[in-house]
């Protein structure tokens, strides 16, 4: 355990298979709690202005335990913040319980994001289920193509899918409820979803077969809809829920200002029977819903003690890397995503999983191979070598919708290419040269090769590589990659080209 907190570490919001954030912890400000709306559970009206308590050694290991178990929840909410409150914001979509379609996929000059997703273009929408249930409706579409939509709380449980894989691809209406919602389901609704806290966000992606596809894909997001459940059922709009009065999101927000933005966020959050234990515990030093934590009112040594706290409880989350599973030539295969039940109470876990890939999916709808490092464990570098990765002719990824490899730099960014080019993908497969024993062999390396492998060309940086692997809708029968890391069917060796 380390002393001191650095101010020069850098955290990094990643959202594989969606979008990302980047938050560099190279300064420090203080923020003042604001005032927060009342909840129907345990939301007070406002916070309140006591100054935080003084951080002895015991309480630091409590501050750490809050760290853990709050940091998903408030890399949440700093998403949730710039997509839907701050229209200042570059990464604004739209207000609370509006769909938004993204047109389009990401390429190099996308560099507000990190390890974005360049196979589906995505459609969100943040829902504030407060006041009513949402409905989210969707139309029919052609059984050929992939699509799901991942409903997520502030916990970061993904509590339910609708989609190709979970519903089938029929025009259907789904309802998701928050936790404070009672009555009979609609006529018109085929399912109704429980969101345990009181805002979430649905995730929309759409597979999108090749650039020609554009057209179609926009299409499909036309017939998606999201609309209050008064407004489906063409009913008045019942009273709205009191305003919020939201805590301005910060690159402080994982730093020394954690348990100000925790606070905030829990107001929202119910308490579960299993979470219980451990809110009873760091509400000992001031983590609450709706408390102010006043950081500038602290002393110097408990400011120092709280930095040590953060600094701690984040290299744990780095280093739970070690103990998540073993890599398979390279590959990092793991199931860090799911459900309430999935993560049994491991915030562990499931703080690395945010760290790793918030808002990724759930293993049954996707699987991440991500890969740094050849199978001998030296990093992965173009301007170094050239690698290569070959399939063998029964060795593709055993999926039912498709998968990818997408190439990033250092920074988890695409990069600019002479041929445009930043991932290949399953549907790419028929315009690629195949091996003589019908296998495929992709080409990694910096540098256009010769011209008759130019078609299996995934062009790298010059410097660190970073992959990472996308398996939609994995089949569960042999060959499998699940379980993940104990699946029949494994990724294949990134060799260096000598």
């Amino acid at each position: 355990m380390h002393a001191k907190f650095s101010r020069k570490a850098s955290l990094k919001i990643s959202i594989l298979g969606t979008l990302s954030l980047v938050i560099a912890a190279n300064s420090s400000i203080a923020v003042s709690a604001a005032p927060v709306a009342k909840s129907k559970t345990d939301a007070p009206v406002a916070q309140t202005t006591k100054s935080a308590p003084p951080i002895t050694s015991s309480s630091k290991d409590k501050f750490e335990k809050a760290y853990i178990y709050g940091f998903p929840m408030v890399m949440l909410y700093d998403i949730i913040y710039q997509f839907a409150i701050d229209k200042s914001s570059p990464q604004f979509k739209g207000p609370l319980n509006q769909l938004v379609n993204e047109s389009r996929v990401f390429t190099y000059k996308d560099t507000t994001v990190i390890t974005p997703n360049s196979d589906t273009p995505y459609s969100t929408v943040i829902m504030d289920l407060r006041a009513e249930p949402m409905v989210l409706t969707v139309p029919e579409i052609e059984k050929k193509r992939y699509y799901d939509i991942q409903l997520t709380d502030l916990y970061t449980f993904n509590y339910g899918y609708i989609g190709s894989r979970a519903t089938g691809n029929g025009a259907a209406s789904y309802m998701v409820a928050g936790p404070d919602w009672k009555g009979k389901t609609p006529a018109g609704i085929k399912k109704v979803f429980r969101c345990a806290t009181q805002l979430g966000m649905a995730i929309y992606r759409t597979q999108l077969f090749g650039p020609d596809d554009m057209p179609n894909v926009v299409a499909v997001q036309s017939g998606y809809k999201a609309q209050p459940l008064s407004a489906f059922l063409k009913q008045p709009a019942p009273a709205p829920s009191p305003e919020i009065k939201w805590l301005p999101a910060s690159k402080d927000s994982l730093k020394a200002e954690f348990p100000a933005y925790l606070n905030f966020v829990l107001q929202f959050c119910p308490t579960a029977k299993e979470d219980k234990a451990l809110r009873d515990e760091i509400k000992t030093v001031g983590i609450e819903p709706g408390k102010a934590f006043d950081f500038a009112s602290l002393s110097a040594f408990d400011k120092e003690a709280l930095g040590a706290a953060i600094k701690d409880g984040y290299a744990q989350i780095k280093n739970c890397k070690n103990t998540v599973a073993p890599p398979i030539n390279g590959w990092l295969v793991a199931s860090v995503a799911g459900n309430r039940d999935f993560f049994k109470g491991n915030w562990l876990l499931r703080a690395f999983a945010a760290d790793a890939g918030i808002l990724a999916n759930s293993a049954e709808e996707a699987v991440y191979p991500m890969a740094k490092a050849d199978n001998n464990g030296d990093a992965l570098d173009g301007s170094k070598h050239n690698y290569s990765i070959t399939f063998g002719p029964d060795q593709m990824p055993p999926v039912n919708a498709f998968w990818s490899i997408t190439m990033y730099d250092a920074k988890q960014l695409l990069i600019e290419n002479p041929i445009n080019r930043y991932l290949i993908n399953s549907p790419m497969l028929p315009g690629m040269k195949k091996n003589k024993d019908g296998g495929l062999t992709m080409y990694i390396q910096k540098d256009a090769p010769e011209a008759d492998k130019m078609t299996n060309w995934l062009p790298a940086p010059n410097g660190p590589i970073y992959m990472v692997m996308r398996l939609y809708w994995p089949k569960t029968g042999k060959p499998s990659i699940l379980p993940p890391g104990q699946g029949s069917w494994k990724p294949p060796v990134i060799q260096v080209v000598q």
